[in-house]
């Protein structure tokens, strides 16, 4: 039997995502005077928000 479905139809079904993925760094000054990095992905809706972040 023949597929009934092709990549080309499932492409098709899926819609396009708006955000946009950053990733966010924060720095973080421990007591020993040391510094840690924390990282994490943030979807934001539009890049020109992305001073906003916190």
């Amino acid at each position: 039997m023949a597929k009934t479905q092709s990549f080309s139809d499932k492409a098709k079904g899926k819609k396009k995502d708006s955000t946009v993925n950053v990733k966010l760094i924060k720095t973080v000054k421990t007591p020993k005077g040391t510094f840690k990095f924390s990282e994490k992905f943030v979807k934001i809706e539009d890049i020109s928000k992305i001073t906003d972040i916190k």
